[in-house]
């Protein structure tokens, strides 16, 4: 059963001009400190889509848009923002697994591209097809 007391709170005294002043600008101090950071500067630069699968991204969502590294080095962060990239949770990971194996030393060839040859060819009989029909 819902008591006398129910429904919304009246102040019951003064309001603290000085503590409601410390909060708001708490808060604008957090904000400003929020906007200087890459990610929120990178969001405003950059379109709200993934630059790999091309997913786009709302209020609602936009808490899985991340914000990429291109050369992975997380003290590299230009104003125009050319080193980085929004990417969907999924693609940032797997560019993350991606470079995991190049850090680990898996598939790198040091001073010298790595070349791969093609060792089979699919048309290799087409001519021969081509010719008895």
């Amino acid at each position: 059963m819902a008591g006398k007391n129910s429904g919304p709170r009246k102040p019951t005294g003064a309001l603290d001009n000085k503590k409601l002043d410390d909060i708001v600008a708490r808060a604008h101090k957090d904000r400003d400190t929020r906007l200087a950071g890459y990610r929120e500067q990178s969001l405003r630069i950059h379109p709200l889509i993934c630059a790999r699968c091309g997913r786009t991204f709302l209020r609602e969502n936009l808490h899985e848009l991340t914000v990429h590294h291109k050369d992975h080095n997380h003290d590299n962060n230009p104003p125009d923002g050319s080193n980085w990239e929004n990417l969907c949770l999924y693609c940032h990971d797997n560019e993350h697994q991606r470079f995991a194996h190049l850090v680990q030393g898996y598939d790198v060839n040091i001073g010298t591209e790595k070349k791969t040859v093609a060792t089979h060819n699919p048309f290799a009989g087409l001519k021969d097809m081509l010719k008895s029909k």
